[in-house]
């Protein structure tokens, strides 16, 4: 019996996504490094990036029989019904599942029913927690990237070169359409994560369009209900493939990452948008300062875009929701050049497996609060909206957006926002903040309200924002 907190297959109806009690804004976490994992997550160097390249590290530490039960933990553990229960609780409305092709294959090409039990494991849960499920096909057979993302064996993108691999392709999408056609709960069918960047955008385009709808016609025959998501070119940031509308049942993904938050950074997926008169969906971005990832999300919210924050939790990081505490001594592990016994690796290997669940991991509440917008957060000025747009932040310097591990800001880093006199500047929150501090050259010219969703400054007079700090109703004390 399905849990959700709205009923409904998720569809297309114009520009809009909806479900039976109507528009619903997507609000959703990704589950990387579960059945992919990627070795940055782990704070592996480029020398252990791809999932064949951390397997083959942890094999030649701790031995082949080690290596399995390693993996047959990591499987099982690393996200948990305990896992789907904090997302739901945090605020989030969906998942997007990323899936490594190589765990659904055998040798021989059949395919493997215990890699199906773990999505259907991973489906159950959400669903039992109100939770859908997007199926992102994180590493296609042969790989659509030919980088370490996609688990691609020789580092280019064989799916569009061998036609053994388009027709595995092809047979999965029919297969995983076959076993969750009749799923409310799975949110929809994302059908290539971040194909051809670089170089392979431009070789391989119409090959991809031409995936595209032979994906689209094999998924069809089966299921005629789930929504399907096509993925731009080179890091899902180029439109150029998908000019052509695919299905009446579609949504254009885009993902941005490091880059100014404002709408510089989306107008071609608008623009894209309205030509067609189709949704589209952030399905990635993150990995930035909770002070960029709020600014980010309200610019997709002002917009009617859903997003999907990536990813929900990796090794010692201050950029995801959870953070697994480092092992001691786990650089001997992430370092090539250190090659510790098989029974120390062992023993900092299991310290890592056995801090994996959430009750163990460190919260990072600041990116959950800068997400959900609510009042626990200190914005910089450029944060704000002047005047029903939000300040022209493309021309500031790149280096402001690209504090890829969360790093703080340095003093002086933020730029200022200048006002004029009668002019505002609005910051949108969850709820009313108990209280509020800004930084200005003359706070005195400013006067501060709550308008029901946003905090307003109103400058009397020239003035220069620097910064809003804003404090809940609980850390206020008598």
């Amino acid at each position: 019996m399905s849990r959700l907190f709205r009923r409904g297959f998720v569809r297309a109806s114009g520009t809009d996504l909806v479900d039976d009690g109507g528009i619903i804004p997507l609000r959703g976490v990704g589950l990387g490094n579960w059945l992919l994992p990627e070795g940055y997550m782990w704070r592996f160097g480029d020398a252990f990036a791809s999932p064949r390249q951390i397997e083959a590290r942890i094999a030649e530490l701790v031995g082949e029989r080690r290596a399995a039960r390693f993996w047959r933990r990591f499987r099982d553990e690393f996200i948990t019904d305990a896992d789907f229960a904090l997302i739901a609780a945090s605020g989030f409305d969906h998942v997007r599942l990323p899936i490594n092709s190589r765990g659904l294959f055998d040798a021989d090409g059949r395919f493997v029913e215990e890699g199906f039990e773990l999505i259907d494991r991973a489906v159950g849960a959400a669903e039992r927690h109100g939770l859908r499920t997007l199926l992102d096909l994180h590493g296609a057979p042969g790989g659509q990237t030919g980088t370490n993302i996609d688990d691609s064996a020789n580092g280019i993108p064989e799916l569009f070169m061998d036609d053994s691999y388009r027709a595995q392709t092809i047979a999965l999408w029919r297969e995983l359409a076959r076993r969750h056609r009749d799923r409310e709960s799975v949110l929809g069918y994302d059908l290539l994560n971040e194909p051809l960047p670089n170089e392979w955008q431009h070789r391989y385009e119409d090959e991809l369009v031409a995936l595209y709808r032979d994906l689209t016609a094999a998924i069809r025959e089966i299921d005629d209900t789930h929504l399907i998501m096509y993925e731009g070119s080179h890091w899902a940031t180029n439109p150029s493939p998908l000019r052509q509308r695919f299905d009446e049942n579609q949504v254009l993904q885009f993902h941005r990452y490091w880059c100014p938050p404002d709408e510089s950074s989306i107008r071609e997926f608008l623009d894209l948008r309205d030509a067609l008169q189709t949704p589209i969906y952030m399905g990635e971005g993150g990995e930035n300062t909770p002070e960029w990832i709020y600014t980010m999300t309200r610019l997709y919210e002002r917009h009617g875009i859903g997003w999907n924050l990536w990813p929900w939790k990796k090794l010692d990081t201050v950029t995801s929701p959870l953070s697994i505490v480092r092992p001691e001594g786990w650089e001997r592990i992430a370092d090539p050049d250190q090659h510790p016994d098989a029974d120390e690796a062992w023993r900092i290997l299991e310290q890592f497996l056995d801090g994996m669940p959430p009750e163990r991991c460190e919260v990072r509440t600041a990116v959950i609060d800068a997400l959900f917008a609510r009042p626990s957060l200190r914005l910089p000025a450029w944060a704000g909206v002047q005047a029903d747009a939000a300040p022209q932040l493309a021309a500031y310097p790149a280096e402001l957006w690209a504090h890829t591990f969360g790093e703080p800001y340095a003093d002086g880093e933020h730029p200022e926002i200048r006002l004029g006199e009668g002019e505002r500047l609005s910051f949108q929150l969850s709820e009313e903040p108990a209280s509020w501090l800004v930084d200005a050259d003359d706070p005195d010219v400013l006067t501060v309200g709550w308008d029901g969703s946003e905090l307003v400054l109103e400058a009397a007079a020239a003035v220069r924002v620097r910064s809003l700090a804003v404090a809940p109703a609980d850390s206020v004390t008598s």
